[in-house]
Parts: C-alpha cells; structure tokens; sequence
C-alpha cells in the first residue's frame, strides 16, 4: 500500500510541475501577427546596437524608404516621370546618397497610417520619411525619430461657403479626419476643451478622406496644415477651400529609424543635420565641390573630414555626395514647398535658427 502511495504522490509531482512550465516564447524578430498580408515581409534578423542596419543596407545597395504615395509637396508618384517627388522623397534619396553614394538606391515603400508603425517594429523599411509626428508613445513603441524635418501645426480646412472663423463656429458640424493619427485625438481633445459639439466622420486612409470632403459630405477636413495645402492643390476648384487661422497642436514631423541600432540611428540622424549645417555654411548643390577646398574649419569638417565619417560608417565625402544629390535644406524646401510650387508655404518655424527658426544642426566634430 505504501509503494502505491509514492508512486501516485509521484506522479501528482510531475503533472503539477509539467503545469507551470511555459510555453515556448516566439523569437524577437518575427513577424508581428497583425500585420495586414501583404506587410508581412520576413526580413533578416539584425542584432541590436551591432551597427547591423548599416551593413545590411550597403550588402543590399538599397535604401527601403517608407512614405506616403498621395502627398504632393512632400512625397506623391509623378506621373510624368514614375518618379516619387517631394521633400519627404528627397530626404530617402538624402540618405541613400550618405550610405550608398547613390541618391538613386531608393526603393520608395508606400504605407498608410495604419502600417508605419508595423513597418518599423518588424524591420519590413529601414526608415519612415512620412508625415508622421513625433510623439512619446510613437518614440518608445514604434522606432527612434531623428530630429525634426518639418515644423507643423494641425489646422481646420472648410469650403469658404461655411464661413467658419474659429472653432466655436463648427458647433453640430461633421468633420473629416484619418483614424489612428494624432490628429484624431488632438480633433477631440480641443473640440472638447472649446466646448463645441461635433460629428467626426473617419476614415482609415488619405484619400477617402479628402474625396469626401470635397463631395461635400463633411463640413470640414483636419490634419497638418501642410497636408491640408498639399491636398487642396489637387481639388477640381481649390479657390473654393480655404484653411482656418486656428492651429489646434504642435506637429513635429521627421524620420523614424527601426529601434535596436545606434549606429543606424546616428547615420539617419547626421544625414538630417548635414542638410542644415550646409545651408547655415552656403553650401549648395551647385558649389558643394569648390567648398571641398574652404579654409573655414566647420566646412572642412563637414565636407572632408575621414575621421567623423569614419565614427558613422561613412565615407570621408558622405556630404558631398548628399549636397550635390539633394542640395541642403533651403533647396530641398524650395524645391518642393517653397514659393515657386503650387504650395507656396512660407518657411516660418523652418527657418534656420539664424534666422528666427528652430532649425539648428549640433556641431560636427
């Protein structure tokens, strides 16, 4: 009876352990399971704070650029030249020219707002340049955002017929806005704090967005007041519309970097800084290789100096090559946003901080 007793004690032993065992964990870099079919690109596993990203995108001899395909000004397919054009575009072409040498290296991923952040936790780009805000949230969960490339505010657009002046005048109205954005949040957080009763109407991507504004089914459409002006451009009667003197948050919009690699962080980070320290120098695209030979110790540095490039990864003429493919931050505005665009945005807060702005590079050395 005793040797009975042990082995069925025994037994209860083993089953109450077997118990509490856990489960196998899955390993760190698979793909997330809720990403749409599509997205769910396997890619190859990079250790993090190895400088892995680096070396996988010099291996690759491409850049897997994030954007959105539908914002003109910043990034959109031209359909002239098959080409994405924009200042959030040249900013990837910015970036493969630094690592690659080639501003042309650039495979343009386009991403909705519900797949930027997939797309930087599984590795699937390895970098986001799309009107996406910083947040701390986005910081901590999504990737690491490189410095701000584009001061912005979230505004109010309305056919001129409703004659809106402030929040208070859109009581009962319907509004247009993109689900998952911080402009969705902001939308009811300071209706809310004006007291103003509304009916959001939302949409999950850009254009159904704007398409039923312009259709009239909503009194009003919010976002960053730079995409208010950039998809008002494209309305069959833009003069119709026009954009509210009201700014209802901050909005700063820059690259993000998958989490997990200093090293990659720091190359996306200087590429940005690189583009505004060549406009405080004048530096252009059109006399970057004369400045090669300057005598002023910051532009000697920035445009040739092996050891700072050697401490990214990069290529003692990294600058150069990003100057004479992209031109620095004044060209790359004016290019696309600037008064002779059909977006005619004014500098304002993206301004150099020589003159009044918040842009200023940290020094290179």
């Amino acid at each position: 009876m005793n040797k009975l007793w042990l082995v069925l004690l025994a037994l209860f032993v083993i089953v109450a352990v077997a118990a509490f065992v856990p489960a196998p964990v899955a390993p760190s870099n698979s793909v997330a399971l809720d990403m749409p079919p599509a997205q769910a690109t396997v890619v190859p596993p990079v250790a993090p704070g190895t400088g892995g990203r680096l070396a996988l995108v010099k291996s690759r001899g491409k850049l897997v650029c994030g954007v959105n395909d539908a914002l003109p000004g910043f990034s959109a397919l031209d359909k002239t030249t098959g080409q994405f054009a924009g200042f959030d575009a040249d900013y990837c072409r910015a970036v493969a020219a630094a690592v690659l040498g080639d501003a042309t290296k650039v495979e343009f991923r386009p991403l909705n707002t519900a797949q930027r952040g997939p797309a930087l936790q599984t590795g699937e780009i390895d970098v986001l340049i799309r009107n996406t805000t910083w947040t701390s949230s986005r910081d901590a969960t999504w990737g690491l955002f490189a410095p701000t490339t584009f001061y912005d505010g979230q505004g109010m657009m309305i056919a001129k017929k409703v004659g809106a002046k402030k929040l208070a005048d859109l009581k009962g109205a319907t509004i247009c806005v993109q689900s998952g954005t911080t402009t969705e949040l902001n939308l009811t957080d300071q209706m809310r704090a004006a007291g103003v009763d509304f009916k959001p109407v939302v949409f999950a991507d850009i254009d159904p967005t704007y398409n039923a504004f312009e259709q009239g089914r909503c009194d009003a459409v919010t976002s960053d007041k730079s995409q208010l002006a950039s998809r008002r451009i494209v309305f069959a009667k833009p003069d119709d519309y026009e954009i509210m003197d009201v700014t209802l948050s901050k909005e700063p919009l820059g690259p993000a970097v998958p989490l997990g690699d200093d090293q990659w962080f720091n190359v996306v980070k200087w590429t940005i800084y690189s583009v505004i320290q060549a406009e405080e120098s004048d530096i252009t695209s059109k006399n970057v290789d004369q400045m090669v030979t300057s005598a002023d110790p910051v532009i000697k540095r920035l445009l040739s100096d092996k050891d700072l490039a050697a401490g990214l990864g990069l290529n003692p003429d990294w600058v150069v090559k990003v100057v004479k493919a992209v031109g620095n931050y004044g060209e790359m505005y004016d290019r696309s946003l600037g008064p002779n665009t059909p977006l005619k945005l004014p500098r304002g807060l993206n301004k150099l901080w020589t003159q009044g702005g918040l842009l200023y590079a940290p020094p290179y050395r």
